[in-house]
């Protein structure tokens, strides 16, 4: 049976790192790292996210700011208030609650970030920095980086001679996991749905990265005996044991099957989850370190 991967405990070792790195930052430099959440409109999940960001800003003693704007909000304010974060020497990240409403290109708002306040890692210029191995000053989106972490928790940080497998090829996650899994040495195939005999190839992988929004979709016997798994899918289905109506979280790896083959697993919910948001705060701290000239710090 494999070792579950606690990620609720790496979340909270990270999280405790950027607690104690934030007041040194303050009792040394006067400085205390400052995170901007924007949020436009009313959606429900996105709120419930946005509350969670500033909760744990504020915990881990940021300048915590939010900006909520009504959905009717235009493209040109949207981005004025942006160029004014961007401008505001209290603010070290500036995170944008994605869906935005369909009226505002959201590629658009994204590249108007300043890169070295992109703590979400997709401005053109931090997703050119993690593809070409610049990673010092690289911002990473904070799935794959948290996602990284796991693995390194595992298998150590020199990953040179192990195949890893990345089922899914998004910008948010698939593609910024593979430069991060290529960095640390390993050889890396990107998967996806069109991939020929894709059971056959995850057999392969030492490390598994399952990021195919598809719910338990990798089975327990495409995985390599004594594999590291790493789920990063979370997924709504029907659980009709717990009550009519019910749902349940699973994840794009069948759990239970695939327990029996990996020597570790993410388990979803508690997996991968916790560690997006310790991550943010992470990116956000070491934002604040570069802008003051310190050493990049590490995790």
């Amino acid at each position: 049976m494999a070792d579950i991967i606690d990620g609720k405990a790496v979340a909270e070792d990270v999280v405790s790192r950027v607690k104690s790195l934030a007041a040194e930052l303050k009792a040394k430099n006067g400085v205390v790292p400052g995170l901007a959440v924007v949020i436009v409109g009313e959606d429900p999940a996105s709120q419930v996210y946005v509350s969670s960001k500033g909760k744990k800003a504020k915990e881990c003693g940021f300048h915590s700011v939010q900006h909520t704007l009504p959905a009717e909000t235009t493209e040109r304010d949207l981005l004025k208030l942006i160029d004014e974060l961007n401008s505001d020497d209290a603010i070290h990240g500036i995170l944008v609650q994605l869906p935005l409403p369909k009226h505002i290109d959201s590629g658009r708002i994204i590249q108007a970030i300043s890169p070295e306040k992109d703590v979400d890692g997709f401005h053109f210029v931090n997703v050119g920095k993690l593809g070409t191995g610049e990673l010092e000053t690289a911002f990473v989106p904070c799935t794959p980086a948290g996602s990284m972490l796991l693995i390194e928790r595992v298998r150590g940080k020199d990953l040179s001679g192990l195949n890893a497998v990345v089922v899914g090829r998004s910008n948010i996650v698939g593609k910024p996991m593979a430069n991060l899994l290529l960095a640390a040495n390993c050889t890396v195939t990107i998967a996806h749905s069109r991939t020929k005999d894709l059971p056959a190839l995850c057999r392969t992988a030492d490390i598994l990265v399952a990021a195919v929004g598809r719910p338990e979709m990798i089975k327990g016997d495409w995985v390599n005996p004594g594999a590291t798994v790493i789920d990063v899918g979370i997924n709504r289905v029907p659980a009709p044991e717990k009550g009519e109506g019910k749902g349940k979280l699973v994840g794009d790896v069948a759990f239970d099957e695939a327990a029996k083959n990996a020597g570790a697993i993410t388990p979803v919910p508690g997996g991968v989850g916790p560690m997006t948001i310790a991550l943010l705060m992470a990116n956000t701290v070491v934002s604040a370190y570069l802008r003051a000239g310190l050493a990049r710090p590490t995790f």
